[in-house]
C-alpha cells in the first residue's frame, strides 16, 4: 500500500522556499542597510501606521517577539547609532510609551523596501506572488 505524501511534499517544499527566501532577504538587509528582517519589519508596521506611530505592546504583537525582545530591538533602534526610532509619552495616558520612525529611519525603510521588493521579484517568476496573495487571503 502507497502512502500519499502529497500534502507534505507540499508543505516541506514551502517551508524550504520560505527558509531560502527569508535567507536572501536577511542577508541583503543585513549587509546594505544594517538591518535584521525583524527591524525591518518594525519600520514597516511604524511607517505604514496613523501618525507613523505605535505602541510598544503593539509592535510587540504585529513582530511576534516577547515584550522583552521587542523593548531591546526598539532600544538598538534609537541609539544613536541607529537613529531609526524616538519614544514619547502617549499625552492621554501617561503608562503608555509610543515608538515613532524619525526622517532618518523613514529614509532608511524605503531604500530597505525597494531592495526587498527587487529581490523578490526576482525570487518569483511573474504572476506567482499574484498566486500566492490569493492562496494566502484564502486561509
Amino acid at each position: 500500500m502507497k502512502n500519499n505524501n502529497d500534502a507534505l511534499d507540499m508543505w516541506l517544499s514551502l517551508s524550504n522556499s520560505y527558509s531560502s527566501i527569508h535567507d536572501k532577504l536577511e542577508q541583503a538587509l543585513e549587509e546594505q542597510y544594517d538591518l535584521s528582517l525583524k527591524e525591518f519589519y518594525v519600520l514597516y508596521f511604524i511607517s505604514n501606521a496613523e501618525d507613523k506611530e505605535l505602541r510598544l505592546q503593539k509592535i510587540q504583537e504585529m513582530v511576534g517577539l516577547s515584550q522583552s525582545a521587542t523593548s531591546r530591538l526598539v532600544v538598538r533602534m534609537e541609539a544613536k547609532n541607529c537613529g531609526a526610532l524616538e519614544r514619547h509619552i502617549c499625552e492621554d495616558d501617561k503608562r503608555g510609551i509610543y515608538t515613532r520612525i524619525t526622517e532618518l529611519g523613514e529614509n532608511k525603510f524605503q531604500r530597505a523596501l525597494k531592495t526587498f521588493n527587487e529581490l523578490l521579484e526576482k525570487e518569483f517568476q511573474q504572476g506567482e506572488l499574484t498566486t500566492l496573495q490569493s492562496v494566502f487571503h484564502k486561509m
